[in-house]
């Protein structure tokens, strides 16, 4: 896989629920998204009683960060942003010059999102992969995808591509089954869908993810089985496995950033800090120009250096007009602006034409 040439990097500014319920913590968040420099700051879209039965338990790291004796419903419906938080959100981010993105968890979010408040692209929970009805649902409404990969194994990363072409393509009454699925993955509408609306990031889901866990190849591996535009969704402390990532050629980079990692909640320990943050922009995008476009040539900045650092033949000695060249006749010094010194087996032997003094540049 590799970055085509001038492709910008988008990078995700992961909000999510990080804003503790708070309009004020939210507005906040976006306006540090976009003073460091991100493309896009996302929350999360949800009703709580939609997606968490009233027994399920908290993530171990749930329990680290957050009151051990409340359940993750409870924990969770703290969090709900409702349809006029986000549409003011929205306007707040389009003030500050990023886009808005959201992750929709349940049918009446994704809805919102994409009928209502007309977002043109959603992003994926690795959560929601097998979720093929939520995911028909998206692929149905024609918005964007960027679908994320965390805990999958690549059987259920193409199930779930399949899910998403079907949506795409099918037509009105066309009954939805795993067969179908599978032809409309492997039928050319099908690829030609997820070519132009989905993208797909690696992910590990664990916060903080282990280094050892993260498996970057397997983002290589992803894009060369797809063909689909890749990135990482990083969940690893720090900002250096992101960067390593876009010198790879992830194409998206999603993170998550908070105001303070000691604030309670569910993710902040395991989010950057705003100057992490703007760190991390400024990094990839000093990374995405180096990359070039791997044409191996001279660059501008180099050629002023040309004649300085090479070097040319010049007379090692005095030589006098009719000598033949010997190997005690030549030394290659600087500067590089005569004959070059590939040419010192050629010159043996030949006869001087002129007079030459020390250090002065040999002619042809």
């Amino acid at each position: 896989m590799s970055l085509p040439v001038n492709m910008h990097v988008m990078i995700i500014a992961e909000a999510g629920v990080n804003h503790n319920g708070s309009m004020d913590m939210s507005c906040k968040l976006i306006d540090v998204a976009a003073e460091a420099g991100a493309d896009v700051v996302k929350f999360q879209s949800f009703r709580a009683d939609q997606i968490i039965s009233s027994h399920a338990p908290k993530a171990a790291y749930q329990t680290r960060t957050t009151d051990a004796g409340e359940s993750q419903l409870e924990m969770v419906r703290k969090l709900e942003l409702s349809e006029e938080d986000h549409a003011s959100l929205m306007a707040h981010a389009r003030s500050r010059g990023v886009g808005f993105m959201s992750t929709p968890f349940d049918l009446p979010s994704l809805l919102m999102l994409t009928q209502r408040l007309h977002l043109e692209t959603i992003k994926v929970s690795s959560g929601d992969i097998t979720n093929a009805p939520l995911l028909l649902e998206m692929a149905r409404t024609g918005a964007r995808v960027i679908l994320s990969t965390g805990m999958s194994t690549m059987g259920e990363v193409e199930a779930a591509l399949g899910v998403l072409a079907f949506g795409y393509i099918a037509s009105k009454g066309e009954e939805p089954s795993t067969a179908s699925f599978r032809a409309a993955l492997a039928s050319d509408a099908g690829q030609k869908a997820l070519r132009h609306r989905v993208s797909l990031l690696h992910c590990t889901t664990e916060y903080p993810a282990p280094y050892a866990d993260v498996n970057l190849k397997a983002m290589d591996t992803m894009g060369r089985k797809f063909g689909l535009p890749m990135g990482l969704s990083d969940h690893t402390p720090g900002i250096h496995i992101p960067i390593a990532a876009v010198a790879r050629g992830a194409q998206i980079i999603e993170k998550h950033f908070t105001l303070d990692r000691e604030l309670p909640g569910p993710d902040h320990a395991a989010s950057l800090e705003p100057v992490e943050l703007k760190q991390m922009v400024r990094a990839i995008r000093d990374v995405q120009a180096a990359l070039g476009d791997g044409e191996k040539q001279p660059s501008p900045s180099e050629m002023a250096n040309h004649h300085i650092v090479r070097r040319s033949l010049v007379a090692a000695r005095e030589i006098k007009a009719g000598k033949k060249f010997g190997p005690e006749d030549l030394i290659a010094k600087r500067p590089g602006d005569g004959l070059s010194p590939f040419f010192y087996w050629e010159m043996i032997g030949k006869v001087a034409n002129r007079n030459y003094m020390i250090d002065e540049a040999i002619e042809l």
